[in-house]
């Protein structure tokens, strides 16, 4: 397989902007490497490895809170709906965390603000042991998301300023199964913690990264300071040049999380008391989305480096078409798994997401720009209120086609945004 050597763009020092001009054809992983990158191959990729070390410890930690909620809730004796608080209060935290780490990074470094995310996140989640009332838990989950949020622009401006533009969306796929393999791992810890307490699993996630934080300083190149950095980076997303696309990008995560939250959140509740299956066979209707999501991670990534970052677009169509199916269709378990697997790979399209966000604004404001994907948050934690009140006045499954609707808006904002990467089609 080849990717495009020398890919350069025509803003942004030569790597990022809108618009890139086509280099000689070379190997995947040294695609755009003569684009005026400081430092060498083997460098760059040691630092990407580490990067996905960091993004592993980050999806554990970031999902203990649903994976460990039937055991937070007994040792604190909640309610379910306090038991569900502690999301929206990461959540919450994460939203705070993204805009407040994602400025600090294009100010003070990207790899500075990665030691201190690491160090931050791991340490909140061992706080997560001593955590003995329902307030302690908001707290604790609040603060823990404030790391947790800073992650991805921290991780997506190391990775776009190592790397071509021409690789970009397959290395996104990449962060995309580590994160989704943390949550594989975890589940089989779980399973498999016998009579130990299950708060071993918050120090299993968090020492390590405590640990390994001071190796990015070794690892990671520096780099990442600009001098044109303000001091309120994010005031540059909203200049008048750019105002209108920050606020569209803003719109599509929001409504990305939005239909996700409208659909897969009451999924499993619509699975057993609709449908009326058993729980063995909603946890293998649960796993075929889980496998679509991951695979398609890998397949939209490929796509977004050959046919540009509006293509994965598609994916949202293809998400809203299989929602429609999937909750009209009669309950025959290998078709519900088939168009479940098929709703997971189109919503894994997302993912080309970091790099597109990074490639739309100017260099030094990567992270800033990054940091959108999470402001989407704000509009999720409203999801559940919607969905639940039209749940109760026109039925669970009518609720949830909503989310066919937004997906298929948000797929048409996707595609009203500028390109970033010309089609290799179109290459010379």
């Amino acid at each position: 397989m080849t990717g495009i050597g020398g890919v350069r763009a025509e803003l942004g020092g030569g790597q990022d902007g809108i618009g890139v001009a086509p280099g000689p054809a070379s190997s995947i992983l040294s695609a755009g490497s003569s684009g005026g990158f400081d430092h060498s191959l083997a460098r760059r990729i040691a630092a990407f490895g580490f990067v996905l070390i960091a993004e592993f410890f980050y999806g554990w930690a970031w999902n203990t809170v649903d994976v460990l909620r039937p055991f937070i809730r007994d040792s604190l004796g909640l309610t379910l709906t306090q038991a569900g608080s502690a999301y929206s209060a990461q959540g919450a935290g994460a939203l705070v965390g993204a805009i407040a780490f994602g400025q600090l990074a294009d100010r003070l470094g990207r790899r500075n603000m990665l030691v201190a995310i690491m160090v931050g996140y791991g340490v909140m989640l061992i706080a997560g042991v001593g955590v003995a009332s329902y307030v302690q838990l908001l707290l604790q989950r609040f603060v823990l998301g404030l790391f947790l949020g800073g992650s991805f622009p921290v991780i997506v401006g190391i990775y776009v300023s190592l790397f071509g533009a021409g690789v970009r969306g397959r290395l996104a796929s990449a962060i995309n199964l580590t994160f989704s393999s943390a949550i594989v791992v975890l589940g089989l810890a779980l399973g498999n913690l016998g009579d130990a307490d299950w708060r071993m699993l918050l120090w299993l996630g968090g020492v390590p990264p405590v640990l390994l934080a001071a190796l990015a300083w070794v690892i990671v190149p520096a780099g990442g300071v600009v001098v044109q950095a303000s001091r309120f980076p994010i005031r540059e997303l909203f200049a008048p040049a750019v105002r209108r696309r920050t606020l569209l990008l803003a719109s599509l995560t929001g409504l990305n999380f939005f239909a996700y939250q409208a659909f897969s959140g009451w999924l499993t509740i619509y699975l057993k008391d609709v449908r009326l299956l058993d729980a063995e066979v909603i946890g293998r209707l649960v796993a075929a989305q889980f496998a679509g999501n991951m695979i398609g991670g890998f397949a939209w990534g490929w796509a977004s480096d050959r046919l540009g970052r509006r293509f994965a677009a598609l994916g949202f169509v293809m998400a809203a078409v299989s929602i429609a199916i999937y909750l009209t269709i009669p309950s025959i378990v290998p078709l519900l798994i088939v168009v479940g697997f098929a709703y997971g790979f189109g919503l894994s399209s997302s993912v080309v997401w970091g790099p597109w966000l990074a490639e739309l604004y100017p260099p030094h404001l990567k992270s800033t720009a990054a940091s959108i994907f999470n402001w989407g948050r704000l509009i999720s934690f409203f999801a559940p209120l919607v969905t639940g009140a039209l749940a109760a006045g026109v039925g669970l499954r009518a609720a949830m086609l909503v989310a066919c609707l937004i997906f298929l808006v948000a797929a048409m904002i996707w595609r009203s945004l500028p390109e970033t990467l010309t089609p290799r089609t179109q290459r010379g």
